[in-house]
């Protein structure tokens, strides 16, 4: 079972590294004992991603409800057919991640098998799922303790959120003319104008005051990477509060990958920086 083992961590690694670049980047920063595991947790992201993002057959909604089955099958008898899953089932089971956080994660990629109308309530659902449920995950591998969890969960919670609708607020464009979908509650794509995003922005800033505060609290063996994460992010979302609503409509606002790797390096010298003051 170890070499099986070992094979499915490998694939959900090369899953992680060739469906996102900066994520791929940063999570180089992560020991090597924890990194297979968030390899692992962003394999399964993925995969129900490409059900909704990328397949979009009609019976979506049956396939992603079949993953789900064979992701709660996975962890009662801690094998599974699907290399994803099982390199998936490998970490849940050694952080106690459970039901509480994969549920909600299955039911916001279901809301993404069919157009919806989104209000604030059922927005903030869909990020509770898609997002935060993710960054718990997450901190389930980092935290040391059940007592660390609970205290870094607020700014997890913020991070995640944070991410999340950066990326809605990047992708709005192709969401829309590729997906069909538009996230942002109480408004629409025909709407969207300078002062909605205003209000967007200002929402996303509030989160990632939040996670700042959290952010030096982690365990060093995490604090780079997701300090990593927090500074693309946050980069994005200042090209994004840049650019004009209408810009937003038309095209995806990318960082090229010259200052993904100048950001990800500032951030391994602060890191050295801190551990030398420590």
């Amino acid at each position: 079972m170890d070499q099986y083992d070992a094979v499915a961590a490998r694939t959900a690694q090369l899953v992680t590294n060739s469906y996102s670049s900066s994520f791929g980047l940063a999570t180089r920063l992560f020991p090597l004992k924890i990194r297979a595991d968030i390899y692992n947790i962003y394999g399964l992201v993925r995969l129900a991603d490409e059900i909704v993002d990328t397949y979009k057959g009609a019976d979506a909604r049956e396939q992603l409800d079949a993953l789900e089955r064979e992701v709660a099958k996975a962890l009662k008898c801690h094998y599974s057919t699907n290399l994803i899953v099982h390199a998936f089932q490998l970490t849940a089971s050694k952080y106690s991640i459970g039901d509480d956080l994969i549920a909600p994660f299955f039911y916001s990629m279901r809301l993404d098998t069919t157009p919806q109308l989104y209000t604030r309530a059922l927005y903030d659902r869909y990020i509770v799922g898609s997002a935060e449920a993710v960054g718990l995950m997450c901190l389930k591998v980092f935290a040391s303790s059940k007592a660390e969890y609970t205290h870094l969960e607020p700014g997890a919670r913020a991070l995640g959120a944070a991410f999340q609708k950066v990326n809605f607020l990047r992708d709005l464009a192709a969401d829309q003319s590729e997906l069909k979908r538009f996230y942002f509650p109480n408004t629409s794509f025909k709407a969207f104008d300078d002062v909605v995003k205003a209000d967007i922005i200002a929402d996303i800033e509030a989160d990632f005051a939040i996670a700042k505060t959290a952010i030096p609290q982690l365990p060093a063996s995490s604090r780079a990477a997701v300090s990593a994460a927090y500074t693309y992010y946050f980069r994005l979302l200042w090209k994004l509060k840049a650019a004009s609503a209408a810009d937003l409509l038309k095209k995806r606002v990318r960082i090229n990958n010259a200052v993904k790797l100048g950001l990800l390096g500032k951030t391994v010298v602060r890191a050295k920086l801190s551990r030398g003051k420590a």
